[in-house]
């Protein structure tokens, strides 16, 4: 597999919807205790989790939720062509294996105020063991790159059935992307997950019926097929896909869409159908509710070491208002290597994360007293002296800052024999995940190299360059601030409450 290449205004935007469904699932399993032996009968299930990874502690769950841009079956298959004519979504060659939706379900313990959190697909992210030899690139892409390496690995062993190759392909897939997301939220415990395709979303729309929603004003769009007036008004399962994969709209450019806002719109799509299934006798309808679990069984992965049934009494907090909906916050939009990412402040997710679900320990506030050299791969000019500075200052002994040969994509920090602890406190207190140990690094010495993907944390001051101000600007071409981090209604930063239709862009 090759890197995508994003153009400005894709012809394929399906891609929204794809986690809505799971936390349907969810919710509709909340209330429909009552079909569990039926609903446990004939799901699919994934090894992915393998057991071994960290649990969250004192009974708390966090569920990632993937959504997979696939138009085939489990066995790689393409499905009926009557199926891609109710999707408007193409046929088999159109999407991929990026997991375009990705979010994460915080239940207490309790079970009261579940929140999700999305995850904006594009955030440039480092990937957990380099699948297919990428360091780094957008979080969603993770399960294709591993995917794509697994089935290398199967093919040179002699493996040539199509299912086989495809099963265990995802099956990677699914891994990389738990450990990615993980990783990206600061180490998180991920205790199971949920994965669903395209034509999952329209199953379950279309068994939920007309859904309720509320726009702040008219907006249409011809690629997805959106035609909303201002106002509260009903969907039906093809305009409910077009409502939730919108991101433009060149009637009204002045709405000026984004990403973010079709993340927005999954989110108020959840709470309205949430609310619904409360409110609207549809958890009392037998017949209603065996459509909604049968439509749960399609094109849906479980991982094995799910226990819906306890989950189900714990999760009485997902229908009627239990759920606050977050997206992570993004720095700016910008380019790395001639594709669109999101550019993220890791120090504010991670911190942000923490203070939603807990779970990990803040970053260090302090350095133990090793030797930091530091190598500006970034262009900025006095980079490598601010960031020296910055770090004597937490506890650090005082290196060598020198600029590198040419600006690096990737930041890194190494180490050399003995230096790993305090190698992984600087890698943590700057946001880098990139820790690898060195045998030309001195023992006891860490050597932090700066890409173009560094910017300085927050928390972390530094006294102002006295370096001048005429190197090269840095890779990432960015310019644009994301309008939807204000605190506008569209706004990530924003929560988001369920329990009622909110009106969104």
């Amino acid at each position: 597999m090759g890197r995508e290449q994003r153009p400005r205004w894709p012809v394929i935007v399906r891609r929204t919807a794809l986690g809505v469904v799971s936390v349907l699932v969810l919710s509709v399993t909340g209330y429909a205790w009552t079909f569990y032996r039926d609903f446990s009968t004939g799901l699919t299930t994934s090894s992915a989790l393998n057991g071994d990874e960290p649990k969250s502690k004192d009974g708390a769950t966090n569920i990632l939720i993937m959504g997979l841009d696939s138009r085939l079956d489990q066995n790689g298959n393409p499905l009926p062509k009557a199926i891609y004519d109710q999707l408007h979504a193409g046929d088999d060659s159109n999407g991929g294996y990026n997991t375009n939706v990705m979010m994460v379900l915080h239940v207490p313990n309790d079970g009261s105020k579940a929140t999700l959190i999305s995850i904006p697909r594009d955030d440039y992210a480092t990937l957990v063991g380099a699948p297919d030899g990428i360091a780094k690139e957008k979080i969603k892409q993770g399960y294709g790159l591993a995917k794509d390496a697994k089935e290398k690995q199967l093919a040179a062993q002699g493996v040539s059935d199509r299912a086989t190759l495809e099963q265990q392909g995802r099956e990677a897939g699914r891994k990389q992307t738990v450990d990615d997301a993980r990783a990206f939220l600061g180490g998180i415990p991920i205790d199971h997950f949920v994965e669903v395709t395209l034509v999952g979303f329209y199953d379950l729309a279309q068994a939920l019926g007309s859904i309720t929603v509320c726009l702040q004003g008219p907006t249409q769009d011809s690629f997805s097929g959106a035609n909303f007036q201002k106002g509260v008004q009903q969907l039906n399962a093809a305009q409910a896909l077009a409502f939730v994969r919108q991101r433009r709209d060149y009637v009204h450019p002045e709405l000026n869409f984004t990403d973010l806002d079709r993340e927005r719109r999954q989110q108020a799509f959840l709470a309205s159908a949430s609310q619904q299934l409360k409110s609207a006798g549809t958890l009392a309808d037998p017949a209603k509710m065996s459509a909604l679990v049968d439509a749960a069984k399609k094109d849906i992965v479980f991982d094995s070491g799910f226990d819906l049934l306890s989950f189900i009494q714990q999760s009485s907090s997902l229908v009627g208002g239990g759920v606050t909906y977050v997206t992570l916050p993004i720095k700016t939009f910008g380019q790395i290597n001639g594709e669109d990412v999101n550019l993220v402040d890791l120090n504010q997710i991670r911190t942000m994360v923490r203070t939603l679900v807990g779970g990990t320990p803040p970053p260090p506030t302090t350095l133990p007293a090793v030797t930091v050299n530091v190598v500006n791969a970034n262009g900025q000019a006095g980079l490598a002296g601010d960031l020296e500075a910055a770090l004597v200052g937490k506890g650090a002994v005082k290196g060598v800052a020198s600029s590198g040969r040419s600006m690096l994509s990737q930041s890194t920090v190494y180490y050399g024999t003995g230096g790993a602890d305090a190698a992984n406190a600087v890698g943590t207190m700057l946001g880098i995940d990139d820790v690898e140990s060195d045998t030309n690094v001195a023992a006891g010495t860490v050597r932090v190299v700066v890409g173009t993907d560094f910017s300085m944390p927050a928390a972390l001051t530094a006294p102002t360059s006295t370096a001048p101000t005429s190197a090269a600007p840095p890779a990432p071409s960015s310019s644009t601030a994301p309008p939807a981090t204000s605190s506008s209604a569209s706004g990530p930063m924003d929560a988001l409450q369920g329990g009622s239709v909110p009106c969104v862009k």
